[in-house]
């Protein structure tokens, strides 16, 4: 599974409708092992690459059972028959996809994530060795981008195909993905595994702005909170996960954390309580909520 990544404008569709034959390349030629893909039909192409492009499909009284069958158009005779074998192959896909008590419903009737599934399996049952996606995630909430993702590097692992897509899921394409492309305007396209290129830099290099930062040490991007908001600033001490989701709450509303301050908080990891010291004073607070709204008014008081 290669996740092809980049910003926006760099090229990534553009790439992928070329190397699917749907546009002709600006120069050059593209070789599919010895086959040069300019030289073949579409019918012949279709053969070995197959494709799902980011536009949702919506045909009136079409069952993903249709939709599917479609797939198989590259092997029909002239009449379009499906023989028993193209209808094994139909029911395979569908259940690898977890369709398969879906294969009579309309396309109307089922949700973004189903649709996209549905058009993984017509391309899965045109059985060419590689899958081409440009944006599967595109229209789809966070549960439904991660199963799409998880499902096709299992489809990978699963059928030995080569599957391609661009995505702009970064933090997904890091954990599912087994190559990298990584593109830009200045370098182009630079391969390797999704580890290689965080610990070579390149990621950071790409997606540098001023906003946010790429965490080495997590593989995640993270916001540059502006840490001058208030003029309090603020020792946050515990252990667990409540110090470290409090620390971040105190971050993004803009509190500076520092080793020595006036005001200092204590985060009890059992109890669940946040106890605040200023000015001679103790409160013990029960939620992060409160213990912001406490801070808001010390910071509104000190000015």
């Amino acid at each position: 599974m290669i996740c092809l990544i980049g910003p926006n404008g760099c090229g990534k569709s553009t790439l992928l409708r070329t190397l699917a034959g749907l546009q002709k390349p600006l120069a050059g030629d593209l070789f599919l092992g010895d086959l040069s893909l300019s030289t073949l039909s579409p019918s012949e192409r279709s053969k070995h690459l197959a494709v799902v492009l980011t536009d949702k499909v919506d045909i009136a009284n079409f069952t993903v059972g249709n939709i599917v069958a479609l797939g198989r158009h590259p092997y029909t005779n002239w009449l379009g028959q499906l023989t028993a074998e193209d209808h094994f192959l139909m029911d395979q896909s569908l259940d690898q996809v977890h369709l398969s008590a879906y294969k009579d419903r309309l396309l109307g009737e089922l949700s973004d994530g189903e649709l996209q599934r549905a058009m993984i399996a017509r391309a899965l049952v045109q059985d060419t060795p590689i899958i081409l996606l440009d944006e599967p995630t595109a229209h789809l909430d966070l549960p439904n981008r991660v199963e799409v993702m998880m499902l096709l590097r299992e489809l990978a692992k699963q059928t030995h195909k080569s599957i391609l897509l661009s995505t702009h899921e970064l933090d997904l394409a890091l954990q599912t993905s087994d190559l990298i492309w990584l593109m830009s305007a200045q370098k182009g396209v630079v391969v390797g595994a999704p580890e290689d290129l965080i610990i070579q830099g390149e990621l950071q290099q790409v997606f540098a702005n001023p906003s946010y930062t790429f965490s080495d040490a997590t593989g995640a991007f993270c916001l540059k909170h502006q840490t001058t908001l208030f003029s309090v600033s603020v020792v946050a001490s515990g252990t667990g996960n409540c110090t470290i989701w409090t620390r971040r709450a105190l971050e993004r509303n803009g509190f500076s954390i520092v080793d020595n301050a006036a005001c200092s908080i204590f985060v009890d990891e059992e109890k669940k309580t946040w106890k605040v010291s200023f000015q001679g004073k103790t409160i013990i607070q029960s939620s992060i909520s409160q213990l912001l709204q406490t801070l808001y008014q010390q910071a509104t008081s000190s000015k």
